[in-house]
């Protein structure tokens, strides 16, 4: 079977290069991703809200459930189960091992990418995980979106535009937002906007978006009543908003660093359990806003009007009757929301932080205008308005992606009329976050190892290249020992004027210049007199098989060599990295990706 299969793909290939040209291959192509993920994306949500239902659906609004205390703990260990036994492989931090496969690994995601992450999610955030569905869909969509462009053996180029595509795709499809799935691509993911990938992004998005829309109804993701128009009297708030905002987004951003630290350090997963399992199923027992992904306290931000729509968000917890203590009880959902979201991903779980962000936001801004509003500081601040625009500022900060966060939100729920603070609030918050961090969440673990692809054109040809592809290793390598008459031998074999000086465990020591040694290589008198170890140098530099090459263009401007000895971590020897290799791989992979 597996034969004729093979036979049948190798026979359309043929037909498809011979009566098909590749740009048009490409759009169907974007089709079908579109069309794959936007599958991905409603059966994820059928899992999840169908295994909410099933676990929450009895509990009563009026006093504590203590079953609260179990399920995320349950759906955790579920996931660490599946995702150990099973998958058989890390699949934590979705979007971050999009940008690592683009940069590293030729756009190449792993098979199980396309399935995994579904099942591991549903499982956690049905269960209470307090993270979101989005970035493990996102994964989702560009693991199809890889796979399928192998799978029809296009070239690397094209597979990167795929999994931008499947990303788009997957945005789209699960927020019903394409030009949010379009502007994400082109913001987070850092593809390139050229007429060659605008429209197969385009198609793969508006593919998603209408499946989405034809299977769930036209409305918004969110139902959104604009009651109050926009007073361009209350700029000076919503700037301020923005730069709250901010300050929340860079709390979040590296709070979850911390945390993560402190769940990487546990060596075993059974102490990752105990200790995310317990810190969740606490916090989401005194906090049940925190279980799931808080899509229901949105809606209930977004559609309140007066106290008592807002105090029903303290229901099922020890809070419910206490409506004097809301401002309080959100103020403490904001704090503990990102110790929830690692304790849910650090436990063993799997999910996301885009729903987070968007939840963190909403509480944000309706905070910002009640306090406001309620201790008269301002003019009346509309909390529904405010909440929506707080959203946009907590995505944009966190993702670094004010772009996204605006059409997203306009997206979801409908709100263009705003669209003006909108944008006001988003570029606040990413001005404010941007003094402090400067790479997201998402990418800054990969900029400090120097692997992460951006749209400046210079750091994004050195990072696809590596070290190991621009080593030479056709040097003869010789002893300290050796005396000057092998020299003299060696540098007759070789075509080369630098000879790396090892010792009897390939270890580098020094190396010998011919140049160095040209006066006295025809002096037969010192042949027996001299050994290498007299006229070896040290090396301006030592390159690691390890760095990036980035690290290596600046070890050669600093030491303004021309060759430098490349070793492994413990010092053996491995070859030499010259300029003009470089010059020459810089350019092939330059023209290779440059737009047509």
């Amino acid at each position: 079977m597996k034969i004729d299969m093979r036979n049948w793909l190798q026979r359309f290939l043929s037909w498809r290069e011979k009566n098909v040209k590749e740009k048009r291959f490409i759009l169907v192509l974007s089709f079908l991703v579109g069309v794959f993920t936007a599958l991905a994306a409603l059966l994820l949500k059928v899992l999840i809200h169908w295994i909410q239902e099933f676990l929450t659906d009895n509990f009563n609004a009026t006093e504590a459930n203590y079953l609260y205390l179990v399920y995320p703990v349950v759906g955790i260990f579920l996931t660490g189960l599946f995702v150990r036994y099973v998958v058989k492989d890390d699949i934590s931090h979705g979007v971050t091992k999009i940008l690592y496969a683009i940069s590293r690994r030729q756009s190449r995601i792993k098979r199980h990418n396309t399935w995994s992450s579904i099942i591991a999610s549903s499982i956690t955030i049905g269960f209470g995980g307090s993270v979101g569905a989005e970035a493990p869909i996102v994964l989702t969509g560009s693991a199809i979106g890889s796979n399928l462009g192998s799978l029809f053996k296009m070239e690397r180029r094209t597979l990167m535009l795929l999994v931008g595509c499947g990303a788009a795709g997957a945005v789209a499809g699960i927020f019903k937002a394409p030009i949010a799935g379009l502007v994400f691509t082109l913001e987070v993911l850092m593809i390139d906007l050229t007429m060659t990938s605008l429209l197969p992004l385009l198609i793969s998005s508006v593919t998603a978006a209408t499946l989405s829309y034809l299977a769930t109804g036209q409305e918004a993701m969110f139902q959104f009543h604009l009651d109050e128009p926009f007073e361009l009297g209350r700029i000076p708030y919503v700037i301020a908003l923005g730069v709250f905002c901010g300050l929340v987004s860079l709390y979040f951003t590296r709070a979850m660093n911390r945390l993560e630290g402190v769940f990487g350090r546990l060596n075993t997963p059974y102490k990752k359990l105990v200790l995310g399992g317990v810190l969740l199923s606490v916090l989401i027992f005194l906090f049940p806003p925190l279980y799931g992904e808080g899509y229901d306290t949105i809606e209930l931000l977004l559609n309140g009007t007066r106290n008592e729509d807002w105090d029903t968000v303290m229901n099922n917890s020890l809070f419910y009757g206490h409506s004097n203590l809301l401002l309080v009880y959100l103020m403490l959902i904001i704090v503990f929301k990102v110790f929830a979201s690692s304790a849910t991903n650090g436990g063993g779980g799997c999910g996301g932080i885009f729903a987070p962000s968007l939840y963190l936001g909403c509480i944000a801004g309706f905070v910002f205008s009640h306090f406001s509003n309620e201790f008269d500081v301002t003019a009346y601040l509309p909390e529904k308005n405010f909440a929506l625009m707080g959203m946009a500022g907590v995505m944009s900060g966190v993702m670094h992606a004010p772009l996204t966060g605006v059409f997203l939100i306009a997206e979801l729920t409908g709100g263009y009329d705003l669209f003006l603070p909108l944008m006001i609030v988003s570029v606040s918050a990413y001005l404010t976050i941007i003094v402090f961090e400067p790479h997201s969440i998402y990418s800054m673990r990969l900029a400090k190892k120097g692997e992460l692809l951006t749209h400046h054109k210079d750091k994004a040809v050195l990072t696809l290249m590596k070290v190991e592809n621009v080593v030479e290793t056709d040097f003869i390598a010789v002893r300290p020992e050796m005396e000057l008459a092998d020299m003299v031998k060696v540098i007759a074999q070789s075509r080369r004027n630098i000879f790396p000086v090892t010792d009897e465990e390939g270890k580098l020591l020094g190396i010998v210049l011919l140049d160095d040694i040209r006066n006295i290589m025809f002096r037969q008198e010192l042949y027996h007199r001299f050994t290498v170890n007299r006229f070896m140098t040290s090396p301006p530099a030592r390159l690691y098989n390890t760095d990036n090459m980035e690290q290596v263009m600046r070890t050669f401007d600093d030491t303004k060599a021309w060759n430098l000895p490349v070793v492994d971590q413990e010092g053996h020897y491995l070859g030499f990295v010259s300029k003009s290799k470089i010059f020459n791989a810089y350019r092939a992979v330059l023209v290779h990706f440059s737009d047509e």
